[in-house]
């Protein structure tokens, strides 16, 4: 189930409106098919799993996949469950339950009902790779992640505003390849009407993967940027499963206070800047155990001369 979680990674964001959802086949410990959520969300992970085999090679196998087989019928093709039923392997292995109730539950249960073992996880590894579709069913908005990239002594930029460069070649790269992962990306009206920033990816081969533009302001934007008014408004981000919000520290600090950030992103330079303009507004703490047991670290890892950790929402 490791492995099927990571390689779910191939469906996201370009699965959209569908979960991304990867499905593994195993026989005799030896993976003989695997298969992820198609752009546009069709074929299904199962379903592109299944039809890199021949008729009947699934029987007796084992199949992982991420989420529960979708057991509703779709105009767009079968249902997973059913064609599970049709492969026959000895048993499915699910990594999360489907809170879809047209789904849940029902999708394993055809499976039994047609004699298939059905294991079921509530696999860690399986709902991070779902995290934006389970936000979505859960709490009705986005996931979200918030990007900072700082000095080591918690500075975005010198004071007269100046920021290009704090980090170097290997985290603007890292970086775009987040922008990569996401349906969305936002800024505050500050940063927008100050910088003008492009907020696409910039990576060969993957500047189709772009993010939707989304800015934080109560004033006009240009065509094809989308706009809220606070970040609560989030929800109405429809299409939007993943939201990735960069800047500035006024919109961090926004965020950060209404408690919408599932995961920090933290590039450090090793630099010092002294008088700069601070990473992050005030949060309006009252004491430090208001701070405390907040974040877990999930991620480590040297990005040139940088380091980059993230967090998560402890909730």
């Amino acid at each position: 189930m490791d492995a099927a979680a990571r390689l779910s990674a191939r469906a996201r964001p370009l699965s959209r409106p569908n979960p991304g959802v990867a499905a593994l086949i195993v026989r005799d410990d030896q993976p003989i098919a695997r298969g992820w959520t198609q752009a546009g969300g069709r074929p299904h992970a199962e379903a592109h799993a299944l039809s890199t085999l021949g008729t009947g090679d699934a029987k007796g196998a084992t199949i992982y996949v991420t989420l529960e087989p979708c057991a509703h019928k779709s105009e767009r093709g079968p249902s997973c469950a059913d064609l599970l039923v049709a492969a026959q392997p000895a048993r499915v292995v699910i990594g999360q339950s489907d809170p879809d109730p047209r789904t849940a539950g029902a999708g394993a249960e055809r499976l039994r009902a047609d004699g298939i073992g059905v294991t079921i996880l509530d696999h860690a590894g399986a709902e991070r790779s779902l995290a934006g579709y389970l936000m979505r069913a859960g709490l009705s908005r986005p996931y979200v992640t918030l990007k900072l990239a700082m000095s080591l002594d918690g500075c975005i930029a010198l004071a007269d505003g100046t920021s290009q460069w704090i980090t170097g070649e290997a985290s603007r790269a890292h970086v775009h390849a987040q922008r990569a992962r996401n349906d969305a990306i936002l800024v505050g009206g500050g940063t927008w009407r100050a910088d003008e920033p492009r907020l696409n990816v910039r990576l060969p081969g993957l500047e189709a993967r772009s993010p939707s533009r989304v800015v934080l302001t109560r004033r006009e934007a240009p065509a094809g940027v989308r706009t809220i008014g606070a970040p609560s408004e989030i929800a109405a981000l429809q299409g939007v499963q993943h939201l990735y919000v960069e800047g500035g520290a006024q919109t961090a600090a926004s965020f950060l206070k209404e408690d919408l950030v599932d995961e920090l992103h933290l590039y450090r330079a090793p630099i010092v800047i002294g008088d700069g303009l601070r990473g992050l507004g005030s949060l309006e703490l009252n004491s430090l155990d208001a701070a405390h047991g907040r974040w877990a670290s999930a991620d480590h890892r040297q990005l040139g001369r940088d380091t980059f950790t993230s967090y998560l929402r402890q909730r």
